[in-house]
């Protein structure tokens, strides 16, 4: 995609009127159409036998006025669709940093994604490199962040192996498993597609992607705002487009019901957008068990080692009737995880309650030709109970993040909340936090 084409058509410029995000969010401002929404709207506008790029003429505003939804008000669209001020600075900044913006009108959107999700696939992708990846398809490599030898040298000899034979590596550009992938494909002289959740503006001009993406051989994507932060929701979303980008997808490791991985794994598992390999050894953690348990298929390092042809190999591998297991058993270490198991249960039911609050959307009523406004709802009120069983015993911030993988600048704004409400109490010498009913006592500063 030409840089001078960061916005290819008018039906693109159309969906990103209705659904992208243009700087930081205003208060007050109105919200742009999610996926779901976006994907009933579009199939009102089939029926009427218009195109996205039809809402650009002024006439359209009739016909808008006869759309009616549970979630999406005529006024709201109209009100969209009235940003195009806002959307040219927006297409000019991310110019300048070299991103373009594809929609699912447009020939270069992945027909992958349209096969395998169907109205699921995101109206629009923000991105940097050569898009033409997008269409090759390849191998997903995924894991969690927490690395061990074991965990990089698998990951290393995978991904090397993709780049010698020209199969493109598909990751979602996290610490850990998914960067090792992707850059040691790189190293090889391979190619790569990265789906991002958090920040493509500041991976476009990384250091790390710099010679990649010059040499086209690289694509980082995002289907969420350029600029945004890290998300739980955002991240989780995610996961499914990393698979239906891929011919097969290899997890190297996962925790056990917890985390990214293991979300997307079980979602891939249920969906069956592509044959699921997991690395099987020794040291595996209990997580990797727990996908053969349900279906994965096993692949270890001598096996890999003498795959020849990785693709031919894959396919015959997931063509193979695999043995079922006859016992629900996990590796030894399962007993001393099941505390934490439990905690990790809890926060996945936790970020499944973020995700249906951030999804479902309730309006209510005004005026007739009046705009209806979305109700909000307060997240810390959903998060706190989980921070408050963490801090039964003090932690510090950092602890606290890893522990509920959380973003640290969302984790301080709602430890600062819960200082003020009197929840919790701030320890010195370090810095820790803990709940008032712990019994520890602070002692009263001399400066306030």
């Amino acid at each position: 995609m030409n840089r001078t084409e960061q916005v290819s058509s008018a039906d693109t410029q159309a969906i990103l009127l209705l659904c992208g995000h243009f700087g930081k969010k205003a208060k007050g401002e109105i919200k742009p159409l999610i996926p779901s929404e976006y994907a009933r709207f579009a199939q009102w506008l089939q029926a009427q036998d218009m195109r996205p790029a039809d809402l650009l003429d002024t006439s359209s505003v009739v016909k808008i006025k006869h759309f009616v939804d549970k979630t999406i008000a005529a006024g709201r669209l109209q009100a969209l669709l009235m940003r195009g001020g806002a959307l040219a600075l927006a297409v000019e900044a991310w110019a300048n940093k070299g991103l373009w913006v594809m929609s699912r009108s447009d020939k270069a959107y992945p027909t992958r994604l349209k096969k395998q999700l169907g109205q699921a696939a995101p109206p629009i992708f923000y991105g940097v490199g050569q898009p033409a990846l997008l269409q090759k398809g390849g191998l997903a490599v995924v894991g969690s962040r927490e690395v061990d030898k074991q965990v990089v040298d698998f990951t290393k000899l995978i991904s090397k192996k993709s780049a010698q034979q020209r199969m493109t590596i598909i990751s979602g550009g996290a610490r850990g498993v998914d960067t090792e992938a992707m850059l040691t494909a790189l190293i090889h002289g391979g190619t790569a597609v990265g789906v991002l959740t958090e920040s493509l503006t500041r991976a476009a001009v990384a250091g790390k992607y710099r010679d990649a993406l010059r040499e086209e051989r690289l694509v980082l994507i995002s289907p969420f705002d350029p600029d945004a932060g890290f998300n739980v929701g955002n991240a989780m979303a995610r996961n499914k487009y990393v698979y239906a980008l891929s011919d097969w997808a290899v997890v190297v490791n996962s925790g056990y019901q917890e985390g990214g991985t293991w979300a997307g794994a079980t979602e891939n598992l249920k969906a069956q957008w592509v044959p699921l390999f997991v690395r099987k050894d020794e040291s595996m953690p209990v997580g990797n068990q727990a996908l053969l348990n349900q279906g994965a298929i096993a692949l270890d390092k001598k096996t890999l080692q003498e795959m020849a042809d990785l693709r031919q190999q894959l396919s015959q591998l997931s063509e193979t009737p695999q043995p079922q297991e006859v016992t629900d058993a996990v590796p030894a270490n399962y007993s001393s995880n099941i505390e934490k198991n439990a905690e990790a249960v809890e926060r996945i039911e936790a970020v499944e309650r973020i995700e249906a609050v951030e999804a479902v959307e309730t309006v209510e009523a005004n005026e007739a030709d009046e705009e209806k406004v979305e109700k909000s709802t307060d997240l810390f009120e959903v998060v706190w109970p989980h921070i408050e069983k963490q801090l039964v015993t003090a932690k510090t911030e950092r602890e606290l993040a890893e522990c509920l993988n959380l973003q640290s600048k969302q984790l301080k704004i709602w430890l600062a909340r819960a200082l003020d409400m009197g929840k919790i109490n701030k320890l010195k010498k370090p810095q820790r936090y803990v709940n008032v009913e712990s019994g520890h006592k602070v002692q009263p500063s001399l400066f306030g």
